[in-house]
């Protein structure tokens, strides 16, 4: 199926389909672990219970945002995350099989069976990131701001306020940081959920993808490319909201800097180099259960799929 190592058969608008309905399905689910992430990777005080910071756990964080902003506000954000996911869903899943059936016309690719999965999922997960990044931008905002102090009132309020008071250039704001953590990222979570699935396959003794093996093979893949890259994920929030300082009143000390190295330098400079890892366990937390909703989905549909063409 999906990622064996022989020549897909599907046609490509069945994986651009099994993609968008992973994509719906996971970030629905992953949203609130999402929100929390993201309060982390954009507070600059420490995380730690003896310092004076807004969130200094994961728990605590999770009772403090519905404490005083309500249950809801861990879906913040959720109709551009919504579309976000749909979009970069379709077009990885529907790249990634298009860069597979590419690289399967190479002599002996067969040998270098991880490395093709990783270079095409690189690619998938960049053009992915490249045509829906301005949503990732609008929803990064909307998770950011604080209820007493709403800049935007929705999706399409953000993206006018953004026109007009900003210019087109501020919806992909930390792009760069953005594909430097996707490509190696999305390369990463294909090759190892390719290595894990044929792993599990090979002392199993099945011949195909199963529920059981897209779950652990997702997860297990999710958390180490996750871990690997995140220090980019983390300047590519705080990226997102420069020039956003009105809407981050009651969240502490505003996070000034000016593109990728500097990001990394401030970081660095102000919070040493665990600061780069803030946000890191619900982030992982998050990663391992995305990944494997994300690739079980995908596996299912495009089995569901399968048995309603034949």
């Amino acid at each position: 199926m999906g990622f064996s190592a022989q020549k897909p058969t599907e046609p490509n608008s069945d994986h651009a389909i099994a993609g968008a309905v992973s994509g719906c399905i996971t970030r629905f689910l992953c949203q609130p672990l999402d929100v929390v992430k993201i309060r982390f990777q954009l507070q600059v005080e420490p995380i730690s219970r003896y310092h004076i910071s807004k969130y200094r756990s994961v728990l605590q964080a999770f009772l403090l945002i519905i404490r005083e902003e309500g249950s809801t506000a861990l879906w913040k954000g959720h109709v551009p995350a919504q579309i976000l996911s749909i979009i970069y869903g379709t077009a990885q899943f529907y790249s990634y099989n298009v860069f597979t059936k590419m690289l399967q016309q190479v002599p002996q690719i067969n040998e270098w069976h991880h490395t093709m999965h990783f270079i095409a999922g690189a690619g998938a997960g960049s053009v992915g990131t490249i045509i829906s990044f301005p949503f990732d931008t609008v929803r990064t905002r909307l998770v950011a701001q604080s209820s007493n102090h709403q800049v935007y009132k929705g999706v399409l309020h953000s993206c006018s306020s953004i026109l007009r008071q900003e210019s087109p250039k501020a919806f992909f704001s930390g792009l760069l940081p953005t594909l430097l953590q996707i490509a190696p990222h999305t390369g990463l979570q294909f090759a190892f959920y390719a290595f894990f699935t044929d792993f599990y396959k090979k002392h199993t003794f099945g011949t195909d993808t199963n529920f059981y093996n897209s779950m652990l093979s997702g997860s297990t893949a999710g958390l180490l490319a996750k871990t690997i890259v995140y220090p980019f994920d983390l300047a590519r929030r705080r990226l997102q909201i420069q020039g956003f300082q009105h809407g981050r009143k009651g969240f502490g000390k505003f996070f000034q800097c000016n593109g990728l190295m500097d990001c990394l330098k401030v970081t660095i400079k102000e919070e040493g180099v665990r600061g780069l890892f803030k946000g890191l366990v619900p982030s992982q937390v998050k990663a391992t259960a995305t990944s494997a909703l994300h690739f079980t989905a995908y596996e299912q549909v495009l089995l569901l799929l399968k048995i309603l063409r034949c």
